[in-house]
């Protein structure tokens, strides 16, 4: 067989996270030097091994338990201690918390014997500082640390571990003698602490930038599918070290913990409907970076906005700051104006319009790169992206044959971001009195003609946009999720919506736990590829809202009822995505063993649903909102306390049979 390097598997490692620090571990709480198991902090492994033994064995375990954001406790038993006997009296809990630049732990043996117990605790550390691509990449990992007693250093980094009343051995293993006394418990701890002056990000400020709403739902899987989204969200809040300490979301764990450009982006407009302070951190971190030059190596454009952000010492395949997205300038434009209809202050809107400007002028300029009136991407060096949407793994733009589409490549969903940017930048330049908004209304009318004429076309389950064009200008005849992300901009027509509609909800694509990323119908579909046939929580979500604000409520009810069931199977953290099998065939959904857990688009992908129920929408700068909670309320009755309207905190109840009301609404908005 020829030798590769496989990415590790994650599926069956337990994560503890807060930003920009995180520990993966075996469902025991033993951290050991394989694969991706440590503690990351700004990319670079600062722990690598933690191992536990009493008596020199390690406990058995039991439970695994959240503690919200950055603490889970691990519980396990020494069967071998205590009364004789088949019930066990002595339990092993390891209650890890992350704080701000280190790790705190304690382990608490505590015994219900009839006697005492005497045991010797052992934990093995090891801190290689390895940097997060190789161990990524599946490389072995040289050990760079170098060490002195209790602390390990390699270049500007160092970590520190203390522990009161431990001994500690000549290989860096601390020891503690216990003796606990009937029905008691003894406790021991230690702490890491990271030294790190050159990290890009670190954790912001306090307090968290959204609201914590109340959910009561008839669907009990909503209330803690919520719960469970923004105790992850919380743990995912960073900022970069450097600039004016503005907080966004980082993508994911452990391997996109730091500013992503579409994800982050993503992520703060599904957050909206509890606040726009995210989302205007977002928009302005993100506008302190964008492009100002043309660079063939970065893909930076004047007014793109980046893909990702990396410190330069990581070892990554990419450049630091890459600019290797087609759409995150889009989809910045779109938050922007989302973000000023949910009451983001008008002082602060005005402020980033320069940076909206720059990016019109980026899409008229360097988006459409041969003049066809479709934005399109190709990677000219061979050493970045060779797919630059969110689908962005080398084999997922395919005919619907199987065959790899070559580039130039123009997405469809990117059509209609920019169709919707067009339009919502027009808003924009209109409210503020800039020019160019006609210009803009021009434009997106000429989009709807063109893509009309040239995307649509004929699959074995009827007519639909084409997945993209190749470098020939030919459909990709592929029927994928990407056409979800359509409905709602306006690109479509009502009859050609309720087309895309049905096929979303049909068994081929909506036959698992969600959206399938690609029809069951099409060559190249696996329920376990990347992009062509797993399920992704954030599309799924995406399409759903989507749905519900074309009125093809059933469909989005399909798709919610399968996102839910996936959300319990995965105790409620859903994962970055999952396997598309068949529904019918298994009880629970497939995991993708390399998943991101969390992540932030998947975890708000829980908030999503729940504001696609409830259909709350404002336009603060109208003085309007409508409330269009999905007919015949499919997920049954459902209240949220607690959403935010500019400063405002509203509440919505949406009743078994449909009606809402809501509460709150601040002068002089009105419903309408």
């Amino acid at each position: 067989m020829p030798d590769r390097n496989l990415q590790p598997l994650l599926h069956d490692l337990v994560s503890t996270v807060r930003a920009p620090a995180s520990v993966l571990c075996e469902p025991s709480g033993q951290i050991r030097a394989v694969g991706v198991q440590g503690m990351f902090h700004a990319d670079v492994r600062v722990l690598s091994r933690a191992e536990l033994l009493l008596d020199g064995q390690p406990v058995e375990p039991v439970a695994t338990s959240p503690l919200g954001p950055g603490a889970t406790a691990f519980v396990g038993l020494a069967r071998w201690l205590g009364d004789d006997g088949p019930d066990p009296t002595v339990r092993v809990t390891r209650e890890r918390r992350l704080v701000p630049h280190g790790l705190d732990e304690t382990i608490t043996v505590a015994s219900t014997a009839a006697a005492p117990i005497s045991t010797e605790l052992s934990l093995a550390l090891g801190a290689d500082l390895a940097p997060i691509s190789p161990v990524k990449g599946g490389y072995a990992v040289d050990n760079r640390a170098t060490r002195e007693g209790l602390r390990w250093s390699a270049g500007n980094v160092s970590v520190t571990v203390t522990a009161d009343g431990a001994a500690t051995a000549d290989d860096g293993t601390l020891r503690w003698s216990v003796t606990v006394p009937p029905r008691a418990a003894v406790a021991v701890s230690w702490q890491l602490r990271v030294a790190d002056p050159a990290a890009l990000v670190r954790e912001p400020a306090t307090p968290v930038e959204w609201s914590r709403p109340t959910v009561t739902a008839d669907d009990r899987r909503i209330e803690r599918l919520a719960a469970r989204s923004l105790d992850d969200l919380e743990s995912l809040r960073l900022r970069l070290s450097a600039g004016a300490g503005e907080t966004f979301l980082g993508a994911g764990v452990p391997w996109y913990l730091t500013l992503f450009g579409r994800d982050s982006l993503w992520a703060a407009r599904m957050l909206l409907p509890l606040g726009t302070d995210i989302a205007e951190g977002t928009l302005r971190v993100l506008a302190a970076h964008q492009g100002a030059a043309l660079d063939r190596d970065t893909g930076e454009a004047p007014g793109k906005i980046l893909h990702e952000l990396r410190r330069a010492d990581t070892k990554a395949s990419l450049p630091a700051a890459y600019f290797g997205s087609v759409d995150s300038t889009l989809l910045w434009i779109s938050l922007l104006h989302d973000a000023w209809r949910w009451g983001m202050s008008p002082a602060a809107v005005e402020s980033l319009l320069p940076a909206l400007e720059a990016g019109l002028a980026w899409l008229a300029e360097h988006g459409d790169a041969d003049g066809d009136g479709f934005l399109e991407y190709i990677d000219e060096t061979g050493r970045g992206l060779a797919n630059q949407g969110w689908k962005d793994s080398g084999d997922s733009i395919r005919f619907r044959t199987g065959q790899i589409a070559t580039a130039p490549i123009a997405l469809v969903e990117v059509q209609g971001y920019a169709y919707e940017a067009a339009l919502h930048g027009a808003a924009l330049l209109d409210a503020f009195d800039r020019p160019g908004g006609q210009r803009w209304r021009d434009y997106a009318d000429a989009m709807a003609a063109r893509f009309r004429d040239t995307f649509w076309v004929d699959g074995p389950a009827g007519a639909h946009p084409a997945l993209a064009l190749d470098g020939d200008k030919r459909p990709v005849d592929a029927l994928t999720s990407n056409v979800g992300h359509l409905l709602g901009t306006g690109l479509l027509t009502a009859k050609e919506s309720a087309q895309v509609a049905d096929l979303l909800a049909s068994e081929a694509m909506a036959g698992g736990f969600g959206l399938r990323t690609m029809s069951t119908h099409d060559a190249a579909f696996s329920p376990l590829s990347y992009h062509c046939g797993s399920v992704w929580a954030h599309d799924t979500a995406i399409v759903v809202d989507r749905l519900a604000r074309a009125g093809h409520p059933a469909a989005a009810a399909t798709l919610a009822s399968g996102l839910l069931a996936a959300a319990e199977s995965f105790d409620y953290q859903l994962p970055e995505l999952f396997g598309g099998d068949d529904r019918a065939a298994l009880g629970r959904p497939v995991p993708y063993p390399a998943a991101c857990r969390p992540q932030a688009w998947a975890a708000a992908a829980g908030i999503t649903l729940l504001h696609a129920a409830v259909g709350l929408r404002p336009d603060v700068p109208a003085g309007t909102v409508s409330v269009t909670p999905l007919k015949d309320a499919p997920l049954g009755a459902v209240s949220v306390r607690g959403l935010r309207i500019g400063e405002a905190s509203v509440d919505v109840a949406v009743a078994a049979d449909g009606t809402a009301t809501v509460d709150g609404l601040p002068t002089p908005l009105r419903l309408g």
